[in-house]
């Protein structure tokens, strides 16, 4: 049988972990395009097949993670912005590189807005690194191209967050990283709370929690 998970960096996502919120890996592995059902095929059946096999992968995840939550197995077609369709009363978000399916799931009564990102735990060209980080992020990151490389995971997972919520398109200087206060804050105010780690591959999760209004 193919080894599917990669216990180091398992544990650097438990680490991750907050109440409410499931988060999962899976090495992608031949045959895991085969788990996608024709919903989620929608839109993609013509597509290369390392990319149906990544789809595959993130979902077989997810479905798990449901499992754990208590809510059955279900598909989980795209959007139209490509964001995967979550059932009611759940949020959630999926990612992968090139080796790496992770996917984060959570109940809408404890979270409100949720994103992942994964990356190779690999330099970031550096050519890119002013492409990415903000003239006010520049100096806290200096020449640390895997903290660059960990910059662009933070701000594509704040994104996949706040997209939902605000349907606004933000470029990478639209977001702003605060590393030591863990929190990303995107160009209208919103600010979302940061996790992620640094093992085998980095992952960045941005999250909102669930808030109740108790003038309502």
């Amino acid at each position: 049988m193919p080894i599917t998970a990669d216990p180091r960096l398992q544990s650097a996502i438990d680490a991750l972990a907050l109440p409410g919120v499931a988060i999962g890996h899976r090495l992608i592995s031949p045959g895991d395009e085969d788990a996608l059902t024709p919903e989620e095929l929608r839109g993609i059946s013509g597509s290369v097949v390392e990319r149906r096999r990544a789809s595959g992968a993130a979902r077989i995840v997810a479905r798990q993670l449901l499992r754990e939550l208590g809510y059955p197995e279900s598909p989980l077609p795209r959007a139209a912005s490509g964001a995967p369709i979550w059932p009611a009363g759940v949020t959630g978000s999926l990612a992968h590189d090139r080796r790496v399916a992770v996917a984060a799931v959570a109940t809408s009564r404890d979270i409100d807005a949720l994103g992942i990102d994964i990356e190779p735990a690999e330099l970031l060209p550096i050519d890119l690194l002013d492409i990415i980080a903000t003239p006010d992020e520049r100096p806290g990151i200096g020449d640390d191209l895997i903290c660059g490389r960990l910059l662009f995971a933070a701000k594509e997972a704040v994104y996949k967050a706040v997209y939902p919520l605000d349907r606004i398109f933000l470029e990478h200087h639209d977001v702003q990283i605060d590393f030591s206060e863990r929190r990303g804050t995107v160009r209208n105010g919103r600010t979302v709370e940061l996790r992620f780690c640094i093992s085998t591959h980095l992952v960045a999760l941005a999250f909102l929690p669930h808030c109740i209004d108790k003038g309502a």
